[in-house]
Parts: C-alpha cells; sequence; structure tokens
C-alpha cells in the first residue's frame, strides 16, 4: 500500500488500514517497546494500547511532520515511557520474578527494519549514546541531564544534530527503493 493511500484509509476509520499497519510494523515497534519495559506481558499491554492510540489519532496524523512509521515509534516508545512511570509499573515490579529484569530478545522484525540498530550503531559514539538512551531505553532529556552529567542544552543538540544525520540516512535508503 502506498503510504499516502494507507493514511487516507486509517484517516477514514478502514479497518484494512489499521491490519496492515499491524503486520508490517508490529514486530519492530515490540521490539523497542520491549528493550523499554524489559517485560514480554507488559509490552504486549505496551503494544495494544500503542495500537489503539494510533486508530484513535489518525485524523490528527501530519504527514509534514514526520513520516508515518516514526509517528507510530513515537506513541508506542511513549506509551512504553507512560507505563514505566505508572504507580502500577513501580509496584509491579517490586513484585516481578527475577526472570522479567534480564534483556529479552525481541521477536523476529521484518527485513526492511533489521537494520535500525547497524544504522544507529554507525553514528559517532557521543551520538549513539544517547540516540541508545533516549529512543531505545526510554530516558528523559532530564533524566539524561543527571546521568551524564551533561547540561541539558548539550545533549538537545546533539539529539538534534544526531537525528538530522539519521534522517539523511534513512532518506537515502528511502529513496533508493
Amino acid at each position: 500500500m502506498v503510504e499516502e493511500k494507507l493514511i487516507a484509509s486509517l484517516r477514514a476509520g478502514r479497518e484494512e488500514a489499521l491490519i496492515f499497519l499491524y503486520d508490517n510494523y508490529s514486530a519492530v515497534l515490540y521490539g523497542a517497546v520491549l528493550r523499554i519495559v524489559r517485560s514480554p506481558e507488559i509490552a504486549q499491554d505496551v503494544m495494544q494500547d500503542s495500537f489503539v492510540k494510533i486508530w484513535k489519532n489518525a485524523p490528527y496524523y501530519d504527514p509534514t511532520k514526520s513520516r508515518l512509521f516514526t509517528w507510530m515509534f513515537n506513541i508506542a516508545k511513549h506509551t512504553a515511557i507512560d507505563t514505566l512511570r505508572s504507580a502500577d509499573w513501580k509496584k509491579r515490579q517490586k513484585t516481578d520474578d527475577l526472570a522479567t529484569i534480564f534483556d529479552l530478545p525481541a521477536p523476529s522484525a521484518k527485513p526492511e527494519h533489521v537494520d535500525i540498530r547497524r544504522i544507529v550503531d554507525t553514528l559517532e559514539p557521543k551520538y549513539r549514546l544517547l540516540i541508545d538512551l533516549v529512543y531505545f531505553q526510554g530516558y528523559t532529556h532530564q533524566e539524561l541531564e543527571e546521568k551524564l552529567q551533561m547540561p541539558l542544552g548539550t545533549i538537545k543538540t546533539r539529539l538534534r544534530a544526531a537525528v538530522l544525520h539519521l534522517r539523511k540516512i534513512f532518506d537515502l535508503d528511502y529513496s533508493e527503493k
């Protein structure tokens, strides 16, 4: 499905558009969510909440601000972070067994999405660290300021530079296909 047609179908509330998104993007979104919440059960709940939000907020998606996948990724990431910050999550963490603490492997993703980590790994270390902490581990800018003992302005500047660099790489990849 061409992205513009997919967006129009999603905005029109056509169920097949949501099914298409789930079939083609759920594996990579699940992998990112799992890296944040570190529990398969919680990741599944977050994924369900994320796709409900995607469905409900589809009319507000603005393709001039980001690609559809980026928009969906941000919804899933923020839903996972919100889950971690909730009181229920903190209570559950105290009683969970040790198995959920270990880093669990993500399910196999679609081949066209597997290279995301490889591409991030090509960044300079100062950018790669920030991208990893913010986008894959769910840290906020304020948490990074404390963790890295780095000024907030420097963090934001480096993140912006990293995102712009990644955007150039992804634009090249999309234009080649």
